[in-house]
């Protein structure tokens, strides 16, 4: 039979001839009216109740026999059974000469005799069932004496031939006490004091569940209903999956003060109504799948008992935020496990997918069917299983995606090979590292050594720049094994008879299958057995000699071997280098002559002496005429206005070509001569565009793209426009292979006049497939060649690009200026996976990027930028300016004013206020201090002060640290307390350190963990070398 579906009226004579409510009732749905019990007469609620019966509903009284009024007939009849608790009338005043009426109430005592009152009540309660009453909600049950209470219901379950309901009213009662009522045919729940989210509403059902089906409260008859109507539909929908029926009280269904449009309560309530009569699932198990702090409450209620059985179930969205909308995340969802199909059960699913403030919506939810794997499949299976490794070979490191990309690491590297290794059960393992460079036929073999944790290691070295590959074959040692357990049951004292016979078994087998010096090893040894005592014998078997000899011809039964792993060596400067970038152009004294390949010659000392090794050039091909740019990115040129470079090509030629001004190829060959003999190298622009003078248009018109007008889209990256500038595209009909093989053969002409280095502009704006395949081809036949991305772009395409085979790349390093956005940057670049692959590139500025922070910040903000890219990592760089301390710039711009790419700039190199002798200095102490060649080994310590930067730089194999600070203030004086890390030598926090300071040649002893550090904006940073004080 469905749970009722009870509307409470209020008090008896208060409804009496008010047939409108029944008739509301029943046209909402309900089929049961609850009345208050008061001083109506039995004939009064036979009225009632034939009222009711005549429009199908049946009528329940509310029975409250603990709290009586003062003047009830039980209570003068038995004052001794009840206690009085009395009260003044509200308004009156005390006055001792008239004494007020008694007012109050009679509450039953637990030590009551409970038999007359049985008696009274029973004979009540006959008399309301006689006139049509079909059931009663008792009100205080659990504190109701037990004694009474299970004797009343007994009896007026005992009297007439009428079923009648017992409703146990529970809410506010202790769970202890609820807990052990027995007797009734329902509880009610206290859903009206629930706050949408807390767990209480859950352990109540689950509680309650056990004494009775739970009729869901949607309102307290005291209470004044929601005044919003969507809030009210909310609390149906939560009721309906938290109650088998419900009770909702006569005010609750009158229109509500805040009507919203598109909600109708009415058609709410008949809707939940309707649900409640063809639902009958009967204490089903309710579960909260959310915590209070989600934005969405998940109820889910199954069907059965167990929810882990169940297959159908009602789930409740819930927003118990009155005021704010809120959307169900993937997360709350995936916690509906295989019941996350949801259909809308009636009206109580809201439009969208956000839950409007208040809301509940209602579904219906089926379990998904397990997915069932065919039988012949599973016999393919075990097949398979069968034939499948035994050792498992996991996790190996480095490697990139797997071993989809190649590992970054530098000639002349021991590199580190790890990996788990593991099988089932306790036998030995063996593994080796195989490894050879890419090309070669035999593989050079290392064995590997066990670590903690099953994790293995072996070290291959790099001699050779290149590719390399790796892989790793494991798999069960036999003897190794079986060597290991002879030593312990030896050392146990055990009878090793059979064991010995097993080991000579074992080597005899061996001495089939070997060959040559092994066969021969082993047949000496076993006939070095003859005469042995037990143990010479078992000696011989745990040699050195005899495990050495079957570890070489052990047959790797159970072997398991990875796939090649790819390594790239590359040059050191792949991994530190200083660069300098200047425009030929503007090596001049006078900006109507144009700089020469021969000025820069002249000019290249006093970059050696600052102490870089590479000279960046922009490129220095042929400037077009075509829509060139004029100072400042004008669109429109003066005669004299020398144009971007970028506009790549006139009818001097294009990528292959020089620009007449700067000289010609012999003198370019000069300049990378002269170069070398002050140590420098040339690094080259590649950059994939052209100016509409190229030769490319009209020579290849199938590498274009071109517009219905006969034109080609001019470049952009938005918001920036580059009206000079035209794009290839690499898809067009005749750029495939064509555009690609001419491009790699620009490369290959630079290659020739002794060019090492490419700087990739904007490499992110051209396809993937390009790049990796031109790096791959190029440094086939010249592995030293070094690629630069400037991928100033999202960091996963920048990630990818270093994949692909770039060897440095930019960064984001130029606008990270705050202690937690370097602090947070640095251990993301210095960290497995992206260490394995992204060597990061930290210029100061650029030709294209004036940062904000240098703008305002003074010789003390170069000299904090400066600091930080030459110690913060291997790869860094400048734009010649940079130790003029240059920063004017196009207001509220990251660009300079007076752009260099725009206009030949003539600079004084000794004007005052240069930081020279800081760069200087700085270069020289990352040329002196391996720690300070790499972003790698880099560890962030405590300085008590936001505002400085300290940190620690370690090269591998050295028992020294190098310590660094640096104020990101440039225009106050900072202070800190910091630690030196005696922790990092095992040291206690009261030990010493030995401290040189590298800026200034001074050194001291520092004592204890805490010191102090003050920097101001003319000593920015300071550079120290630690080590433990040396034993005398």
């Amino acid at each position: 039979m469905p749970a009722p579906r009870i509307c409470h009226i209020g008090r008896a004579e208060r409804a009496g001839s008010a047939w409108q409510t029944l008739e509301r009732a029943k046209d909402l749905g309900f089929d049961t009216v609850l009345t208050a019990a008061g001083s109506e007469s039995a004939g009064g609620y036979a009225v009632l109740a034939r009222a009711c019966e005549s429009r199908g509903l049946s009528l329940f009284i509310d029975l409250n026999v603990q709290e009586l009024d003062l003047h009830h007939p039980l209570v003068e009849q038995y004052p001794d059974a009840f206690a009085i608790r009395r009260h003044g009338e509200a308004g009156s005043v005390v006055d001792p000469r008239h004494p007020s009426p008694g007012q109050g109430c009679a509450l039953l005592r637990e030590t009551a005799d409970p038999a007359p009152l049985v008696e009274w009540w029973s004979e009540q309660i006959a008399e309301w069932v006689r006139a049509g009453a079909r059931g009663f909600r008792m009100l205080r049950p659990a504190t109701t004496p037990r004694r009474f209470r299970e004797a009343l219901i007994e009896r007026a379950l005992g009297q007439g031939s009428n079923r009648v309901t017992f409703i146990a009213d529970t809410t506010g009662e202790p769970r202890d006490r609820v807990a052990r009522l027995a007797g009734f045919d329902y509880c009610l729940s206290s859903l009206p004091w629930w706050d949408g989210r807390s767990r209480w509403l859950v352990e109540e059902y689950e509680a309650l569940s056990h004494v009775a089906p739970l009729i869901a409260q949607v309102e307290s008859p005291a209470k004044l209903p929601p005044a919003s109507s969507r809030q009210r539909c909310g609390r149906l929908a939560i009721g309906l999956v938290t109650g088998t029926g419900l009770m909702v009280p006569l005010s609750y269904t009158e229109p509500a003060a805040e009507g919203e449009d598109g909600v109708d309560l009415g058609a709410a309530i008949r809707g939940a109504n309707e649900f409640v009569a063809t639902t009958q699932w009967v204490n089903g198990q309710l579960k909260s799948l959310t915590g209070a702090g989600a934005p969405i409450t998940v109820l889910l209620r199954a069907d059965g008992r167990d929810a882990r059985l169940a297959k159908d179930a009602l789930v409740a969205l819930i927003n118990p935020d009155p005021t704010v909308a809120a959307e169900p995340t993937t997360e709350l969802l995936g916690s509906l496990g295989a019941f996350g199909k949801l259909e809308p059960a009636g009206s109580f699913c809201g439009d969208g997918i956000k839950l409007k403030p208040g809301e509940a919506r209602l579904y219906r939810a089926k379990r998904a069917k397990p997915i069932v794997i065919s039988g012949k499949a599973a016999e393919r299976d075990v097949n398979t299983a069968v034939e499948s490794p035994r050792v498992i070979i996991a996790n190996v490191s480095p490697a990139v995606d797997d071993g989809a990309f190649a590992v970054k690491a530098i000639v002349g590297q021991r590199l580190s090979i790890e990996a788990d290794i593991l099988t089932d059960g306790h036998p030995v393992l063996a593994a080796e590292l195989q490894y050879k460079a890419e090309g070669e036929r035999n593989w050079q073999l290392a064995r590997m050594r066990p670590l903690a944790n099953d994790r293995w290691q072996a070290v291959m070295p790099l001699d050779r720049i290149g590719r390399h590959v790796f892989a790793i074959e494991a798999w069960i040692d036999e003897y190794g094994s079986f060597v290991r357990d002879l030593r312990r049951k030896r050392d146990a004292g055990l009878d090793l008879s059979l064991e010995i016979q097993e080991g000579q078994q074992l080597l005899d087998e061996a001495k089939q299958g070997a060959n040559g010096v092994c066969a021969q090893a082993l047949g000496a040894i076993l006939r070095g057995f003859e005469g042995l005592s037990t143990s010479d014998r078992v000696a011989l078997l745990l040699a050195p000699e005899t495990v050495e000899t079957m570890h070489r011809v052990d047959t790797h039964r159970f072997h398991a071997r990875t796939g090649s792993y790819p390594i790239d060596a590359e040059r050191k400067e792949a991994a530190f280098s200083s660069w300098y970038e200047l425009f030929p152009r503007s090596e001049t004294e006078d900006a109507a002559r144009h700089g020469t390949f021969r000025d820069v010659i002249a000019r290249l000392p006093a970059i050696r002496d600052m102490g870089f090794d590479v000279v960046y050039f922009p490129p220095i091909h042929p400037v077009g005429k075509t829509n060139r740019k004029g100072r400042n990115n004008a669109l429109r040129a003066e005669p004299n206005d020398v144009g971007s470079v970028y506009a790549i090509g006139s009818t001097d030629g294009g990528h292959d070509a020089i620009h007449p001004q700067l000289g010609t190829l012999d003198d370019f060959r000069a300049l990378v001569a002269s170069a070398r003999e002050n140590g420098l190298e040339l690094a080259l622009d590649l950059a994939v565009q052209a100016s509409p003078d190229h030769p490319w248009p009209s020579e290849h018109p199938g590498w274009f793209d071109w517009r219905p007008d006969g034109t080609i889209k001019y470049a952009e990256n938005p918001p920036k426009k580059y009206e000079d500038i035209v794009n290839v595209d690499f898809y067009a009909k005749d750029a495939v292979p064509e555009l690609w093989t001419a491009l790699r053969d620009v490369v290959l002409f630079w290659i020739e006049q002794d060019v090492k280095i490419f700087r990739v502009d904007n490499p992110h704006t051209k396809p993937f497939p390009f790049w990796q395949w031109l790096i791959a081809d190029v440094r086939g036949s010249h592995p030293d060649v070094i690629f630069l991305s400037e991928a100033f772009t999202r960091p996963k395409v920048m990630y990818h690009l270093a994949k692909l085979g770039f060897s440095q790349s930019y960064t984001y390093f130029i606008w990270r200026n705050t202690k937690q956005e370097l602090t947070q940057y640095m251990r993301e670049l210095a960290s497995p996976p992206v260490s394995d692959f992204f060597r990061p590139h930290f210029f100061v500025n650029t030709p294209d990027i004036n940062p904000h922070f240098l703008q305002g910040s003074g010789r003390a903000g170069f000299l904090i930028r400066a600091a930080l890219a030459t110690t913060l990592s291997g790869l860094w760089g400048m734009y010649s300016g940079y130790e003029l301390c240059e920063s004017a710039a196009l207001p509220g711009r990251e660009e300079y004013l007076d752009s260099e790419k725009y206009e030949i700039r003539p600079r004084d190199w000794n004007a005052p206020g240069n930081i020279v002798r800081e760069i200087t200095q700085l270069n020289r102490l990352r040329k002196a201090e391996p720690a300070l060649q790499s972003h790698l080994g880099l560890t962030f310590y405590n300085a008590f002060n936001d505002n400085i930067l300290y940190f620690g730089k370690s090269a591998p194999g050295h028992a020294d640290r190098i310590l660094v600070a640096i104020s990101l203030d440039p225009h106050d004086a900072q202070e800190a307390d910091f630690e030196i890390p005696l922790w990092e030598w095992g040291r206690a926090d009261h030990e010493v350190l030995e401290c040189e300071d590298l800026l200034n040649g001074s050194a001291w002893i520092w004592r204890g963990k805490i010191q102090h550090m003050r920097l101001t904006p003319e000593t920015p940073y300071a550079i120290w070398r630690v080590q433990p004080a040396r034993e005398v």
